[in-house]
């Protein structure tokens, strides 16, 4: 990561990464129906996590990046929720809580593209299945890949967006260069940052990558099958409307399936 600015990454990241159309309200609500605790991965900074907390449910928010636990960490000391929540270092397909289970595992905000490989997917499920309570259930989002969507953004630049900073009249624009591997399934995005003061001038610039893995629907189901999850229900958007061929957004609820002897 380049960057020549008085912020760090986790500010940006908070700035800019403000989540999708009603999913928080969406995964407090099922935090609330599952009673907790809750298990978040890939929890970045806390914007689930918190909400979560801040219904009185408790909460351990796992994430591989230690700079956004402590910024995740400083919320929580912020709004008054240390108590509510726990903060684990670890990377989702190798995490192991000590026998700990959870009525519900979530990983919001298409954290599951993070995963590079069938095999880091097939070992994160089987992880959440080996942390959840019997019938326990895991909530996760990604976005769907269409694939005239996806030739349209390789090898392009395409603008994200303009977010304010809080508290003034600053802002941040945002940008993503997308080089596509159709062969893994992976996207290379570099992301350019530049940060402007109230009257346009260039503050900063700072410019990261990452990859990511999409995933088709209908392999999901296969993976989820393989690993002991049953799909209970695919929603489209965070509102709960029905997944079809035009969603933009798979949202998928899988139960825990257990053998019963007798």
């Amino acid at each position: 990561m380049e960057h020549n600015s008085m912020y760090d990454w986790p500010d940006y990241y908070d700035w800019t990464s403000t989540g999708l159309d009603h999913d928080v309200v969406y995964y407090v609500e099922l935090a609330k129906r599952s009673g907790g605790p809750v298990l978040e991965l890939g929890c970045g900074t806390g914007r689930c996590t918190l909400a979560i907390a801040r219904e009185g449910i408790p909460v351990v928010g796992l994430d591989i990046s230690a700079k956004m636990l402590e910024r995740a960490q400083q919320k929580a000391q912020d709004f008054g929720l240390a108590h509510q929540v726990e903060w684990v270092e670890a990377n989702m397909a190798q995490f192991d809580l000590d026998g700990r289970t959870f009525p519900l595992i979530i990983i919001p905000y298409r954290s599951f593209t993070h995963l590079l490989t069938v095999q880091d997917q097939l070992a994160t499920l089987k992880r959440i299945h080996r942390h959840l309570t019997d019938d326990g259930l895991l909530a996760f989002n990604i976005f769907v890949p269409h694939l005239d969507q996806l030739i349209e953004i390789d090898g392009k630049y395409a603008f994200r967006g303009s977010f304010p900073v809080p508290g003034g009249l600053e802002e941040v624009e945002v940008y993503d260069y997308t080089e596509l591997d159709s062969f893994h399934q992976t996207a290379y995005i570099i992301r350019y940052i530049e940060h402007f003061d109230g009257q346009g001038r260039s503050l900063a610039r700072i410019k990261t990558d990452m990859r990511i893995r999409y995933t088709f629907p209908t392999e999901l189901s296969h993976l989820l099958a393989v690993c002991g999850f049953k799909i209970e229900q695919r929603y489209g958007t965070f509102y709960r409307a029905p997944f079809d061929h035009r969603s933009e957004e798979l949202i998928i609820e899988a139960r825990k399936m257990v053998r019963r002897s007798g």
